[in-house]
């Protein structure tokens, strides 16, 4: 038996959703709240397999309410449940840990399956938002760090190009041939999105001031 929890803050889609699941042999509605304190309060208590969160409440976010009991039960498979698409929430919803994200338009049949899925501990994002999913954190990753993409042979490189070394001194200090430095700078420059070697230069300078030397 799957053991749901529901929250919505509109009374008539929480009946509604649950009456959808009741009507299930392998499912059973154990709890409901319409409010995101309430959620929090009462999902650890009553120990459900799977929660049903709606993405937008009057006093919070589902995708906090995911975070929350999530980290208190790992094991817990949360369905983001929304009236809209929206890419941000999506996105914040997969960071909280939610297992699958699905609009309210959804048929009925395909609601239930969805929680079924997500019961099994299988997720329910397709390739294409997992794609951008990365590629979004990717992306947070290089603003935190510039320099994420290099590898640390390139990064050893590019402090060498910050204190004006050639591609022949940087060779000779790294026991490199020359056209291998020249590749590890195409390399590192195509990285940075930078056409010049001025360029990395300049960042080599900035980071180094940024670390205080």
């Amino acid at each position: 038996m799957i053991r749901v929890f529901l929250l919505d803050d509109h009374e008539v889609v929480r009946r509604g959703v649950a009456a959808l699941l009741e009507a299930e042999d392998d499912i059973e509605v154990i709890g409901e709240a319409g409010t995101a304190e309430s959620a929090i309060a009462r999902i650890p208590a009553l120990k459900p397999d799977v929660a049903v969160l709606d993405v937008r409440l009057p006093d919070g976010s589902g995708v906090d309410v995911c975070r929350e009991v999530r980290s208190r039960m790992p094991e817990l498979a949360c369905l983001m449940l929304t009236s809209f698409a929206d890419d941000e929430a999506l996105f914040d919803a997969v960071m909280a840990g939610a297992s699958g994200y699905v609009l309210k338009q959804i048929h009925g049949s395909d609601l239930v399956g969805a929680v079924r899925t997500v019961a099994s501990g299988q997720s329910l994002l397709d390739p294409q938002t997992t794609a951008t999913m990365l590629q979004r954190l990717r992306e947070q990753a290089e603003k935190r760090d510039p320099l994420a993409a290099l590898s640390e042979q390139e990064r050893h490189i590019l402090e060498l190009i910050g204190e004006g070394l050639t591609n022949r001194q940087i060779g000779e200090r790294l026991y490199l041939a020359e056209k291998t430095v020249k590749n590890y700078v195409s390399n590192l420059l195509s990285k940075l999105n930078m056409q010049r070697r001025t360029q990395a230069a300049a960042l080599a300078a900035r980071l180094k001031v940024n670390r205080g030397e």
